[in-house]
């Protein structure tokens, strides 16, 4: 399941969260996957997509809202966007 996946990847410290670390990182090429909430605002996905277009980064669109993602992360925030940082 998916979610169980999302909660590996932040315990293991390999996550980025929130979309303005998430499209820095996907500037500078260190990014492998990109998880974009249910509701994320279309403007955001809009950016979020083109920049991963350019990278040939996965955008995963997660049937879950942000603020489940939040749950999800042990955030106590929503979350719209979060990234995997790539393997080296």
């Amino acid at each position: 399941m998916i979610t169980d996946d999302i909660k590996k990847i932040v315990k293991e410290g390999k996550a980025i969260i929130g979309t303005e670390k998430t499209v820095k990182a996907l500037k500078q090429g260190k990014t492998s996957e990109v998880f974009v909430s249910s509701n994320c605002p279309a403007d955001v996905k809009e950016t979020i997509e083109s920049y991963s277009r350019i990278g040939s980064v996965k955008v995963s669109q997660l049937e879950i809202p942000n603020d489940e993602l939040g749950v999800i992360c042990r955030k106590s925030f929503a979350i719209s966007v979060m990234c995997v940082i790539k393997e080296k």
